[in-house]
Formats: C-alpha cells, sequence, structure tokens
C-alpha cells in the first residue's frame, strides 16, 4: 500500500494550521470534528511538501493514482475539478477538506450531485448526449470491436437516455439522475469511474486519522 509522505512542523506552523481549521470547522456543517480537519490539513502540508504550497492538478493525480487506484487521465482531471471550486488550478485548504467530505463521509444524495458534477462537462446543469458519447468513448474504447464503434457507443448513450431521461426532454438533468440512481444504486458511476473504492478509502482515511 501507497504511504503518505513525513514531515515536521515547527510550532508557528502548526498554529497556522490549527487556525485554518477552526475557520474551516465554523464553515462545513460538522461533517469532520475540528481534529479530524487538522489531520486533513497535515495530510495537506504533507502532499505538498511545502508551508507556502498547494495542491495541484498533478500532485493530486499522484495521490488519486496512489491511494485510490485511479488511472483514467479524463476522469482524474474531472474529479479534481470536482475540487476545484473556483477553478483556479489549485485545491486550496478548505476545497481540499469539503471534497474529502464527499469523498470519506459522503452520503448518497452527497455522492450523486458530486457524480452528477463529474458528468455535467460544460456545468450547464445537464447531462447530454454528447457528453455522454465523450465519457463514453473516452472510458470503453477497446471494449467494442464493431467496424464503426461509435455506431455502438451511440446505442449505449441512447439506451443510457432511455433508462435516466424520466422528464423526456432529451437530456439527464440532476433530478433524472437522482430518480435514476435511486431506482439502480450501480447507475451511480453509469458514465466513468469518479468514486473511491471503499476498500481503499477505508486504508486512506487510517493513514490520516490515525485509527
Amino acid at each position: 500500500m501507497a504511504t503518505l509522505p513525513t514531515f515536521e512542523v515547527n510550532a508557528v506552523e502548526r498554529k497556522h494550521l490549527f487556525t485554518i481549521a477552526e475557520q474551516i470547522d465554523k464553515k462545513q456543517c460538522s461533517k469532520f470534528s475540528k481534529d479530524e480537519i487538522e489531520q486533513l490539513l497535515y495530510t495537506y502540508r504533507a502532499i505538498t511538501g511545502d508551508p507556502n504550497g498547494r495542491i495541484d492538478r498533478i500532485k493530486f493525480r499522484d495521490l488519486l493514482q496512489d491511494h485510490f487506484h485511479m488511472s483514467d487521465d479524463f476522469f482524474m482531471d474531472r474529479v479534481f475539478r470536482a475540487f476545484d471550486k473556483d477553478s483556479d488550478g489549485y485545491l486550496s485548504h478548505e476545497e481540499w477538506v469539503v471534497g474529502m467530505i464527499t469523498f470519506i463521509k459522503g452520503d448518497l444524495d452527497s455522492d450523486i450531485e458530486y457524480c452528477f458534477g463529474v458528468y455535467d462537462l460544460n456545468d450547464d446543469g445537464y447531462i447530454s448526449r454528447e457528453e455522454m458519447f465523450q465519457m463514453l468513448k473516452n472510458t470503453m474504447p477497446k471494449q467494442l470491436t464493431e467496424e464503426d464503434p461509435d455506431e455502438g457507443i451511440k446505442e449505449i448513450v441512447e439506451g443510457m437516455v432511455k433508462r435516466m431521461d424520466h422528464d423526456n426532454d432529451s437530456k439527464v438533468s440532476l433530478e433524472d439522475f437522482k430518480k435514476s440512481i435511486e431506482n439502480e444504486r450501480l447507475l451511480i458511476e453509469a458514465f466513468g469511474p469518479c468514486l473511491p473504492d471503499s476498500t481503499l478509502l477505508e486504508d486512506f482515511s487510517a493513514k490520516i486519522f490515525n485509527s
């Protein structure tokens, strides 16, 4: 199993991290205790390797590969975007903690909203046929043997629209997505991998929280 980097902090940096933890604790609805937030911030510090560093796309991708065995570049980038709420190319302390709330302590509703956000490629509030096609083509190029693999993917897209488009407007809204998952839980990752494996997540959480 991959290990997290180790580091030492001085009293000034420890106080700084404690202050950040207090600020985040007031905002994030107590999904994590303040002690857990502090441990997440120590992990953030370990990943950056620098008191003034931030988690960029490359560091985050390394984390997903090493600890969650994710390997799809397209979806690792989408997961990063889901964490990076202000779209500045870096994860702030707060973005890191809030993202980890979904990963570590997310319930079904938050998982649904998170996955929908990953799949809504242009952030317009819908998953369109074109987006489904793009994602499915990315995840299964070697699974189809037809002379024209795009036609096979288009057939899958039409099948997904029929199963998930409950209001018949030819696209999947968040409400459509929720209803689909309520009917069939496995559809939550219908368009590609974006949730952590539960066993790997338990291992990662144990490393952070020393349990």
